[in-house]
């Protein structure tokens, strides 16, 4: 069974059919009403995201699908969460504002410093890496244009890992064993030697 959930719509035409982001996972619209549009959202989506959790009122993020040809601001963010994160901690100094989250374990091979990440669909440079948590340095401009610091303590995280480093981490899994062992056994293998 799945559930509809209802918002006032973004600007611009909108269709059945149409691809639109809610806290960075990828619905499609389903019904169109006067001042509203619908989606259907299935249990599976309601298990492994936010979205089960809203209630109405709750401010949500936006986002209309990229276009081809369209420019590229921040990194490729498909909409297919990978998770939930949980907040740790938030430190709000004068100089900076960082939000410290745990992932689900399962994830923790993907974060690397510098590498992108996306929390409720908000594209994001990966400031900091401890085990399963990550910390994400937020810019005066995103905290304006987002909600991302000022959601509360209990709040989940829609947590998107950047796809290159799935596809790499996959592909070293694969072709090496786990993550761990892939360090090995490339720096196991045999140098080829070179011709000056």
């Amino acid at each position: 069974m799945f559930r509809r959930l209802t918002l006032v719509p973004p600007s611009g035409d909108l269709q059945n059919g149409q691809s639109i982001a809610i806290n960075g996972v990828c619905l499609t619209v389903a019904e169109l009403a006067p001042g509203e549009v619908g989606f259907d959202v299935i249990p599976e989506t309601l298990d492994k995201t936010n979205l089960g959790l809203l209630k109405a009122g709750d401010e949500v993020h936006v986002e209309r699908a990229l276009r081809m040809g369209d420019r590229l601001d921040g990194h490729l963010v498909q909409g297919h969460v990978d998770g939930v994160a949980t907040l740790v901690s938030r430190d709000c100094s004068n100089e900076e504002f960082r939000l410290r989250l745990k992932s689900p374990a399962h994830l923790s091979k993907y974060l690397s410093p510098k590498g992108s990440v996306a929390l409720d669909g908000i594209s994001l440079t990966i400031a900091a890496v401890q085990g399963d948590e990550f910390e994400v340095a937020l810019i005066p401009t995103t905290l304006q244009l987002t909600m991302l610091g000022r959601r509360n303590a209990t709040w989940l995280f829609n947590l998107e890992v950047d796809t290159i480093s799935k596809t790499v981490v996959s592909w070293l899994e694969r072709r090496f064993g786990s993550a761990e062992d892939s360090a090995g056994a490339l720096a196991d293998k045999p140098k080829v030697a070179r011709r000056k």
